[in-house]
């Protein structure tokens, strides 16, 4: 008797996510956990995890989303006061219980003058549905933190939109990994509670104190020797600074700097795409 293979995985599709609960992590830090039916399959490979989310105008009940392998087309195609508001996310924990239902927490960084996923997060309440493009594998592409066995000790530095990233990276990191790590936030209260089993050095680079730029902490800085490995995320100027003076001054090797603009300053999600695709024609 012939024994047919297992049909594939795609490594993502979409995802039905209803809210649980929200709470606070700080002035500038909200998490939202989700779960139900729709997470069903749902399988995040940590660390930076990303996904996209979808979520509805003020006044829709659910998310505006075509279906079907042209989606993307289609969706563009609807009026932008009308088609689902996409944005990219960081998975920042997936729990799966004995019986099978999944929760995920995402953590919403929050800003006076935010775009429409602050706002959704902010009036998020229990029962509401969103939809997301994620993970169905964990071993997948858009997980990016991903240090080569050969590595000695880990350079992290993130802003608040990357601390979920970066926590979550943290968490993964094997029991004894040296790592040197800035984070950079706006409010003294807005530092949280890391848990890692890494020999890790945290510093926090507080706005509001006048900390120094990300350039500026690092360059002062005495980093352990051996090789090494970078993730770097957040505003997009901030993260180009780093990585020249990474690869330029201390002669870092570039293969081993992990670098992502999580937003540049000025501009909304929705011109970075526009930009992309027009530099992509």
């Amino acid at each position: 008797m012939t024994t047919a293979p297992a049909p594939a995985i795609a490594p993502f599709r979409f995802f039905g996510l209803t809210v649980l609960r929200s709470r606070r992590l700080g002035p500038s830090m909200l998490r939202v956990t989700f779960g139900g039916p729709g997470l069903d399959g749902f399988a995040a490979g940590g660390r930076d995890q990303s996904l996209s989310l979808f979520l509805p105008h003020p006044g829709q009940p659910e998310p505006v989303l075509p279906t079907g392998e042209d989606w993307f087309a289609r969706w563009r195609a609807l009026p932008e006061d009308v088609r689902a508001v996409m944005r990219s996310y960081t998975v920042r924990a997936q729990r799966r219980t004995g019986d099978g239902p999944t929760e995920v927490d995402i953590d919403f960084a929050l800003h006076e003058d935010g775009g429409p996923a602050c706002r959704w997060a902010m009036a998020a309440a229990p029962g509401q549905l969103i939809k997301a493009l994620g993970p169905a594998v964990e071993d997948n592409t858009a997980v990016r933190f991903r240090p080569p066995q050969d590595t000695d000790w880990v350079l992290i530095w993130a802003d608040e939109t990357a601390l979920p990233a970066a926590a979550a990276a943290l968490e993964w990191l094997p029991a004894g990994m040296t790592a040197r790590v800035w984070l950079d936030v706006p409010r003294t209260e807005d530092r949280q509670a890391l848990n890692t089993a890494a020999r890790a050095r945290i510093s926090w680079l507080v706005r509001s104190e006048g900390a120094p730029s990300a350039v500026d902490a690092v360059r002062a800085a005495e980093l352990p020797g051996g090789t090494p490995y970078v993730w770097i995320a957040g505003e997009s100027s901030g993260v180009r600074a780093l990585r020249r003076h990474l690869v330029q001054e201390r002669r870092f090797d570039r293969k081993r700097v992990t670098f992502v603009g999580y937003w540049r300053r000025g501009l909304s999600e929705e011109q970075l795409r526009a930009e992309a695709a027009t530099e992509d024609a």
